[in-house]
């Protein structure tokens, strides 16, 4: 025995609607919901930029700080003698050599430079946020403030601070500010008499 059933291919269509189309109803929910799913990616996708800026923001200013700080530790505990030009800017006498130390204000930059070589430590530095801090032989702070203070502090001088707040900036991120305040250094060569 022969059995037909018909073909499901050849259905017709409702009246008045084609058999394969969306309604507009449907292609308004479902634009609405990709456009939603396209907000949230794009804005994931801009906060993940803006977070990576920042992160590099951080990491240049804290490598840059490290650095600096581990070349300016090393050049004070040799120093056999130090000269304070003025409140930013001091030069030591290492190895025989004058290392001078000093903050350029104009630039916002820490730089270290012998004889005609200059070398870039620290950039980006904030107005008003760098600071040298001299102290004797008893720990005590020394001011920097008039020329008398100065001369005074070359003699006694014992041990020397740095503090600064280094900051960066990018179009689209806020801006990234690292504050620096280095350990108290000792100039384990100079000869200081109470």
């Amino acid at each position: 025995m022969t059995t037909t059933t018909r073909s499901r291919i050849h259905r017709p269509a409702a009246a008045g609607r084609p058999w394969a189309a969306f309604s507009l109803v449907e292609v308004i929910i479902g634009s609405s919901l990709a456009s939603f799913l396209l907000a949230g990616i794009l804005s994931t996708f801009l906060f993940m930029g803006r977070a990576g800026a920042n992160l590099w923001n951080y990491s240049d200013m804290e490598t840059q700080a490290r650095r600096a700080l581990e070349v300016f530790a090393e050049d004070v505990r040799q120093a056999s003698a130090i000269t304070w030009n003025t409140s930013t800017s001091v030069t030591l006498v290492v190895n025989s050599t004058s290392v001078v130390y000093a903050y350029d204000s104009t630039t916002g930059v820490f730089y270290r430079q012998i004889g005609s070589d200059v070398r870039r430590l620290i950039t980006g530095i904030a107005p008003g946020s760098f600071l040298f801090k001299s102290y004797n032989l008893a720990g005590s702070e020394m001011p920097l403030a008039t020329t008398a203070n100065l001369t005074a502090a070359s003699s006694s001088t014992k041990q020397l601070q740095v503090s600064l707040e280094a900051s960066r900036t990018t179009r689209t991120v806020t801006t990234a500010t690292n504050l620096v305040l280095s350990a108290r250094y000792i100039l384990r060569n100079k000869i200081v008499t109470a």
